[in-house]
């Protein structure tokens, strides 16, 4: 049985991380269906079903890129789960405003435990949430393991989409793992928040790995006509 949530959890208070769902006519929302679109013509050959987000080091926004471009695939129809694949310090749960007791954690720990009951099913419609779940002491042998492999399958064949949010690439080794099993990388770089080295230095580790970088966006760039939300990003 999927999780509901509470009323006093609606989405429907203003939120700047979730602009796609605050302000869907903004100049903002309109950038991250951009994003979309571009995704789209990057993998025009292939047929995208996991996609993992993460960026050179803390800060830069990219847990904010991922749960936008969640909403964006999900009112485009399709059926997308976004995971919370950052099992050190997790946000998903507080954007979303859900409940963290179970998460991807339990999935890959606890050999009983339904899948299905680990789902969090919003209010957006084709929108689903996986959180974190308790921070476990070995988050990097976690998404190496053979269970999450199984896992990942088992999530692609349910939805049309799974969107992995991940640790920065230099802090740990996880965003590493991840981006050598999911059909494409987006990399997130916050205007002013990382330097030349240390974008270099986290491309030299996702080619390492042979991770499919797919774009990057561009994030925390202040717009004239919608200086509220001063972030906005674009693919290449």
């Amino acid at each position: 049985m999927f999780f509901k949530k509470k009323k006093d959890q609606s989405l429907s208070s203003e939120r700047p991380s979730l602009i796609t769902l605050t302000r869907p006519s903004s100049i903002v929302a309109e950038q991250f269906r951009t994003i979309r679109t571009n995704i789209h013509f990057s993998m025009v050959d292939t047929d995208l079903k996991s996609l993992s987000i993460t960026s050179a080091g803390p800060g830069a926004g990219k847990s904010t890129v991922s749960a936008n471009l969640a909403v964006s695939f999900a009112n485009e129809g399709k059926k997308v789960l976004l995971v919370d694949t950052d099992m050190r310090k997790p946000t998903v749960h507080k954007t979303f405003r859900l409940p963290n007791h179970d998460g991807l954690t339990t999935l890959l720990t606890d050999r009983n435990v339904d899948l299905t009951s680990i789902f969090h099913r919003l209010d957006t419609e084709n929108l689903f949430v996986i959180t974190s779940g308790a921070i476990p002491p070995n988050p990097a042998e976690l998404l190496a393991s053979n269970k999450m492999e199984i896992l990942k399958a088992e999530l692609e064949e349910i939805f049309d989409l799974v969107i992995f949010d991940l640790p920065p690439v230099i802090a740990v080794t996880d965003a590493q793992i991840m981006s050598s099993k999911t059909d494409g990388t987006i990399f997130v770089i916050n205007k002013g928040g990382a330097d030349k080295e240390m974008v270099l230095k986290s491309k030299e580790l996702l080619d390492k790995v042979q991770a499919n970088v797919i774009g990057v966006v561009f994030n925390r760039v202040e717009t004239k006509n919608d200086q509220y939300y001063a972030y906005y990003g674009h693919s290449k």
